[in-house]
């Protein structure tokens, strides 16, 4: 399905703001949708003959919907649309007409036109049309909810008509929670509840306030309950400005270990300030599981933290016993463990320093391949470079593939390349500078990566399956058992030799590469 601008830019002359606007209409409707007991959607004149396009639809969550079918991307003209075709010349809200069907559903039409208002503050023209269908087959007894839901949705239609509505989102906001079903306040010019439904009721009861809120003043009351001074003026500020017309951003309120969202809208239809919309959440549960998850992420972050210590400890008792040993083999031994131990703790460093369990790998690749060159029981110089991303690996991935990587990468310095004096070594004419190259690329949920050098090669009758040091041994048991892939080692299409390993990745892990 296309998306909002997609449609428009197809098939309209609007401009971006245009569509911008339409947007923040799109992400801020389902409260006037659900105050309506109605479906919304959002018309745009075709270009030059007449119809209109549906380029976004909302449902209520409060009462039936009107269509069963989406009607996103539909056209339409003629008589069908002639209540649009006059909201959008007239720039009226129109009303009139009797019921119509779609199939066995009697619905009610309503014609809402859009406005962008100029860079001065002035009304400016009508770019769309919101229509807002009824369903009329489920009679319904007008109770206080309901009338006030009504009256309120009729002011919220007259400032999309005016252009004062939706507000500007502020930084951060990324949703429109909380929603009409969580709990609703009315008030009137100066601050005063006129109504309050059960839930929003019910959020204030678990702050403390026990009485029933019609007639108390709001900002002040926002004030007396919460714990924080601060907190409550912010929150009491917000109601003030919602009453002068602006749109502050949503408050918390925290009062006797209960958590409650607000957020407070201007009602000025006709650009006359009438009073405020204040919609309540009781989000008590959701900050204490927050809170849960922020306690825990730091215990992991700090086991991983002390995982990484105790190896590095580990690293450095290693590295003086292999001080002590006189036989020139077990040094050698007591050495690679060592680098072994700290490629492991190069993970556990990263996932220290994470919020999940997961790491940017490339950096710990970098840092590998640069330790691989400084630590080689070598003289030869050996250029390394990285190709490609790894992107984000999960720590059961990571771990081995560090290991893997680290002794592939010691196997190419230390055997690829002709010590001097050799045949083919680095500096002789014709040879080229001694090169490392780790690639890496995704390809249908898996991991593909190549360790390449410009060396000399395999030897011959190298058997892939059964030869190499121990180094090589970990590296198939890493590759074929933790990490469910598969290695192949083989001379390079260029010369040199050319490691190659498939990784298989979980579904999430790919999903995260790719982004």
């Amino acid at each position: 399905m296309s998306t909002l601008r997609d449609l428009a830019e197809e098939h309209t002359s609007l401009r971006p703001a245009d569509i911008d606007h339409l947007h923040r209409i799109a992400g801020d409707w389902q409260l006037l949708s659900d105050l309506s007991f109605a479906d919304l959607l959002l018309w745009v004149p075709v270009d030059g003959d007449g119809t209109f396009l549906c380029v976004a639809q909302v449902r209520p969550t409060t009462a039936p919907t009107a269509y069963l079918d989406d009607q996103v991307g539909r056209i339409v003209g003629g008589p069908e649309v002639a209540h649009l075709e006059v909201a959008h010349r007239q720039g009226r809200i129109w009303r009139e007409g009797d019921p119509v069907w779609y199939g066995d559903v009697p619905a009610r039409h309503e014609a809402i036109p859009v406005r962008l208002r100029t860079a001065d503050g002035e009304s400016g023209e009508v770019v769309a049309v919101v229509g807002r269908d009824t369903n009329l087959s489920t009679a319904r007894t007008p109770s206080q909810l309901e009338l006030n839901y009504l009256t309120t949705a009729d002011d919220l239609a007259q400032m999309i008509a005016d252009g004062t509505f939706p507000p500007p989102r502020h930084p951060g906001e990324t949703t429109s929670a909380p929603r009409v079903g969580d709990g609703l306040v009315r008030l009137d010019a100066n601050g005063k509840v006129t109504y309050a439904s059960p839930n929003a009721q019910s959020a204030y009861r678990r702050l403390g306030y026990a009485s029933h809120l019609v007639g108390e003043d709001l900002a002040k009351l926002h004030r007396r309950l919460a714990s924080d001074p601060l907190e409550g003026t912010d929150a009491g500020n917000a109601v003030l400005a919602a009453l002068r017309g602006e749109a502050p951003p949503r408050r918390e309120i925290d009062a006797r270990g209960a958590t409650m969202l607000t957020r407070a809208l201007p009602l000025m239809p006709a650009g006359v300030p009438i009073g405020a919309l204040v919609l309540v959440r009781d989000i008590t549960e959701v900050r204490r599981r927050d809170r849960a998850l922020i306690t825990k992420d730091a215990t992991i972050r700090e086991i991983h933290h002390r995982v990484k210590n105790n190896l590095q400890t580990v690293a450095a008792l290693l590295r003086l016993q292999a001080r002590r040993v006189a036989m020139p083999e077990a040094r050698v031994a007591l050495e690679e463990s060592v680098r072994r131990v700290a490629s492991i703790a190069l993970v556990h460093e990263t996932l220290s320093m994470s919020s999940d369990e997961a790491v940017e790998f490339d950096g710990i690749v970098d840092r590998v391949a640069s330790a691989a060159t400084e630590v080689a029981a070598t003289e030869v110089s050996v250029g390394m470079r990285r190709q490609g991303s790894f992107g984000v690996l999960p720590a059961e991935i990571a771990t081995s593939l560090v290991m893997v990587l680290n002794e592939l990468l010691l196997n190419a310095v230390e055997h690829g390349f002709p010590p001097a004096g050799e045949e083919g070594a680095p500096g002789t004419e014709g040879t080229p500078e001694p090169a490392v190259v780790v690639s890496a690329h995704r390809f249908r949920k898996q991991l593909h990566v190549s360790v390449a050098d410009n060396g000399r090669g395999l030897p011959e009758q190298f058997d892939a399956e059964k030869g190499g040091n121990l180094g090589l041994q970990i590296v198939r048991a890493l590759v074929t058992g933790e990490l469910r892939g598969t290695i192949e080692l083989r001379n390079g299409a260029r010369g040199g030799t050319e490691a190659v390993l498939v990784v298989p990745l979980a579904r999430g892990t790919a999903d995260r590469l790719a982004g």
